[in-house]
């Protein structure tokens, strides 16, 4: 057994070896978020993974352009500081670990950890990379053999890359059609069967104007887990009442899910018909919700709407997933696309053919996923002759293109984070402090985009590979570590296991968005009539402490 131990050991590349140990080490340092011990021994499993097949590939490299090699002697002796060297590298960053965690925790109002636990982590690691490799090694062994037998009949440089190719296509089959769809079906499983739960506390409306009650066009048992969330547990006319001081009515929520119709065109026809039974197109303020890839809507962003306008407002939104947006923006975003389009499209098609005096003022909003699909249904092309009159969008995720757009020509000294765009008369950026100049003028469309520093969804991109992000430079955003170094591949690796984990941290941070950004937002957007700074500081209050009970 220890000689089987020593061979395997033994076919390991030193060159290999080498690179892995110092991917390891850069795979410790600070990212966007906190990471507990499990998840950064997995990432950094991966990390020393494929340290050791970039290594494996430089050496290659090296030896197929026949470049000179070093002497025996000065071979052994280079071998000798290089792994002092890295060992010093790869303990001094594990001991610094705890402290770059901390840093992030810190300035997310966390409570700082006592260790960043390196045993586990190392143990883990070792295990995951040796799971990666082995696997990878069999692959390999499987192209030798397939090219043995190839090489029979052909050429071997032939034989070759015929087997190489075969190996891949083969991976990529097993990965994507085998593995992958596997994993995606018992998903799909587990949250679909997910949103037709109940939470507790939540039941059927009896109100007239509510989704799924008894003179509802919209089955209640349809409308899913989210859905029933949204129509049963937002705000009254009394609770707004009881808050604001002044005379309110209860809001119109309108909401349409996956298994009320097939179709998202016959989702989005039967929003319409249910909008105009409630009488939404009476209220002063009309929405169109996008919301994430579970169906959800933060009560921060559609609550805070509602107390800000008396209740005197209609919001309307379709579901289309009941996968986490992390998930289904890997898989499909479009899916946001085309929901929010077809409900978009009813809705707007409707309000235009409206007196312009008595209709309601129409924005939409959205979030994650939602501001995805949202930001591109209010087309200038569509509405330029009858446009609305703003928009209210939350981390918007990387794929978003019309943000994008906006960064990337963004005024020249303003950060990436929290960019400042031409003359801010239509579209304007906010993060954890208000950034909404008052003094400057709108125009009658006013856009708002909320976003964070430390928000993977937002920042993630496949060029963090092998690009610095324009979100690292200085000035950095206030919840950003200033340990945070950009490392080729190692930064995107760990901005994508940032992913799942972005709504782990506190209200404010990452993928959590604060009802207080929210309320400076629907001020700017639709203009509230009777809100001082006293009254919208009072309104804040109420929320936050709503947040810690």
């Amino acid at each position: 057994m220890k000689i089987l131990i020593a061979r395997y050991w033994n076919s390991f590349s030193f060159i290999g070896l080498v690179f892995a140990v110092l991917f390891f080490a850069a795979s410790l340092t600070p990212s966007l978020l906190p990471r507990h011990f499990a998840v950064q021994g997995v990432l950094s499993g991966f990390a020393l993974a494929i340290g050791y097949m970039v290594g494996l590939l430089l050496l290659w490299g090296w030896l197929f352009l026949e470049l000179p090699q070093p002497k025996a002697k000065l071979e052994t002796l280079s071998k000798r500081l290089t792994v002092i060297v890295v060992l010093l590298v790869s303990l001094l960053f594990t001991w610094q670990a705890t402290q770059w965690q901390n840093s992030i925790r810190v300035r997310m109002e966390m409570e700082p950890v006592p260790s960043a636990e390196p045993i586990y982590c190392v143990g883990i690691a070792v295990l995951v990379a040796l799971v990666i490799i082995v696997l990878t090694r069999g692959l390999i062994r499987l192209g030798a053999v397939i090219s043995r037998q190839l090489n029979r009949f052909l050429p071997r440089r032939i034989s070759a890359a015929i087997s190489t190719v075969l190996v891949v296509a083969l991976t990529l089959f097993i990965a994507n059609g085998v593995v992958a769809r596997a994993l995606l079906d018992a998903a799909d499983g587990f949250f679909s069967h997910a949103d037709e739960l109940i939470d507790e506390g939540i039941e059927q409306p009896t109100a007239a104007i509510a989704s799924g009650g008894p003179d509802s066009l919209i089955d209640w048992e349809t409308i899913g887990r989210r859905g029933k969330d949204f129509i049963a547990a937002g705000p009254t006319q009394k609770s707004i009442s009881a808050q604001t001081g002044r005379v309110a009515i209860d809001p119109i929520r309108v909401y349409v899910g996956m298994r009320s119709e097939e179709t998202v065109e016959a989702r989005a026809k039967l929003a319409l018909e249910e909008l105009k039974r409630v009488r939404g197109f009476e209220r002063s303020t009309l929405i169109i919700a996008t919301p994430t890839g579970t169906g959800w809507l933060d009560p921060g962003a559609v609550d805070t709407v509602e107390y800000l306008h008396g209740g005197d407002t209609a919001i309307v939104t379709t579901q289309y997933s009941y996968l986490p947006s992390w998930i289904t923006i890997l898989i499909d975003p479009s899916r946001s696309m085309r929901s929010a389009q077809a409900l978009f499209d009813e809705v707007y098609g409707y309000w235009k053919t409206l007196p312009k005096t008595e209709r309601p003022r129409l924005y939409v909003q959205g979030l994650s996923l939602g501001s995805l699909g949202s930001e591109a249904t209010p087309d200038l092309l569509t509405t330029f002759e009858d446009p609305i009159q703003g928009a209210v969008w939350s981390g918007p995720p990387f794929p978003s293109r019309q943000w994008a757009a906006i960064v990337r020509n963004r005024n020249p000294g303003s950060p990436e984070w929290l960019p400042t765009f031409r003359d801010q008369a239509m579209v304007r950026f906010t993060g954890q402090e208000n950034a909404l100049d008052d003094d400057k003028r709108w125009g009658p469309i006013r856009n708002v985009y909320i976003q964070h520093a430390s928000d993977p969804m937002v920042w993630f991109s496949p060029n963090l590979a092998w690009h610095p992000p324009a979100w690292l430079k200085e000035p950095r955003g206030p919840d950003v570590s200033p340990s945070l170094r950009w490392y080729p591949i190692i930064t995107f690796l760990q901005v994508a296991f940032d992913l799942p984990m972005a709504t782990s941290v506190p209200i404010g941070y990452g993928h959590n968005y604060s009802p207080s950004s929210y309320i400076d937002a629907w001020i700017a957007v639709t203009q509230p009539e009777g809100w001082n700074d006293e009254r919208i500081k009072e309104l804040k209050t109420f929320f936050k402490s709503d947040e810690t009970q």
